[in-house]
């Protein structure tokens, strides 16, 4: 008689849109991520009162994998070049020249590119590059979202002027 294989949990499949924005650069700033999975959508967002826009997108992809419960495969759609090539292609190079550009500068945001690092680390991660105002609806989204997170913090400082 021969023993049945363990079940095994499928790892669920999540697509991810996330965006920045500013105003100014920097300025006040937000961050929107979406996540789909099995028909189910989940919106993520914040906003810091003085930012750069780089920041912002690097926050969105923190915060949207951050809020995964479990390991997902993920599809993770940006529309930033900056953070794409930042943890698919220039994070080896930073680390091994002590967090030092190929100019030998201090990289900017060393703080959030852990922080990417160690998220994305915890899931199985195919990252995406998205033209942003192309038309792509879940770019378009998050782009609302981000904005809408910015729109939030600034009257949230109206109403502690007043």
């Amino acid at each position: 008689m021969t023993e049945a294989a363990p079940h095994v949990k499928p790892v669920p499949k999540v697509d991810m849109y996330t965006d920045g924005a500013c105003r100014g650069n920097p300025g006040p700033g937000g961050w929107g991520a979406l996540l789909i999975a099995a028909g189910q959508r989940k919106e993520v967002s914040g906003a810091e009162a003085a930012t750069t826009n780089n920041r912002m997108e690097l926050m969105a992809a923190i915060g949207g994998l951050g809020a995964l419960k479990c390991r997902c495969d993920v599809q993770l759609y940006t529309d930033s070049k900056y953070v794409l090539q930042g943890i698919t292609e220039w994070l080896p190079s930073w680390k091994a020249r002590g967090w030092k550009t190929a100019a030998k500068q201090p990289v900017k945001n060393q703080d959030l590119w852990e922080q990417l690092e160690a998220a994305v680390a915890l899931q199985n991660v195919q990252w995406c590059w998205v033209k942003g105002h192309s038309g792509d609806a879940g770019n378009e989204f998050v782009d609302q979202l981000a904005n809408l997170a910015i729109d939030r913090l600034l009257d949230m400082k109206l109403v502690n002027m007043t």
